[in-house]
């Protein structure tokens, strides 16, 4: 199987090695994965974002798991429509905001797991709610934050547990055969 590649999109507000990243990326590349963390901090404007995001990693060869904070979710998630990732890992996803143009965006990748801070002073709680309902997603809903800093012992294991299951073989899980439909 050809090497797996995890692309990390920041939020608005943070850059493509905060904490959260550097904790990830170090359980990546203890799986032999490749990382990249893109570097969108001169760029408030999530389409954009898409766009970028869709542009660069055209030339991975691979499978690709993409991993997104906030507007980062946001991003990977609508970008998931064309990339068709292994997997997406979503965190505190600025999903159902005023501003972004896709207020329900369609999230295709083969695993798929939100993580959510119930004290999200940005999104609500049960915006993610819906989407992770709507997308059969698996979900955490955790006692902290938007940036979920209080976490990041727990989103380390979270994750390990997410690429562990990104890096088995297809097995026909119900949610790659409803996708297969689609």
């Amino acid at each position: 199987m050809p090497k797996v590649t995890v692309v990390f999109a920041h939020g608005r507000e943070s850059g493509p090695w905060g904490a959260k990243i550097r904790v990830l990326a170090k359980v990546a590349e203890g799986f032999g994965c490749g990382v990249i963390s893109r570097d969108d901090s001169d760029n408030r404007d999530p389409e954009l974002r898409v766009v970028r995001l869709i542009d660069e990693v055209k030339s991975i060869d691979g499978p690709i798991v993409l991993v997104g904070s906030s507007m980062g979710g946001y991003v990977t998630t609508v970008a998931s429509q064309v990339i068709r990732p292994t997997g997406l890992f979503l965190m505190a996803p600025a999903l159902g905001l005023p501003g972004y143009e896709h207020q329900s965006p369609q999230a295709i990748a083969r695993e798929l797991t939100v993580v959510h801070g119930w004290g999200d002073n940005l999104v609500p709680a049960e915006a993610i709610l819906e989407f992770a309902r709507s997308q059969q997603a698996m979900l955490h809903l955790v006692p902290a934050g938007h940036a979920l800093l209080e976490q990041l012992e727990w989103l380390e294991q979270i994750f390990t547990l997410f690429l562990q299951r990104c890096l088995k073989p297809e097995q026909g899980s119900e949610r790659s055969r409803i996708l297969a439909t689609m």
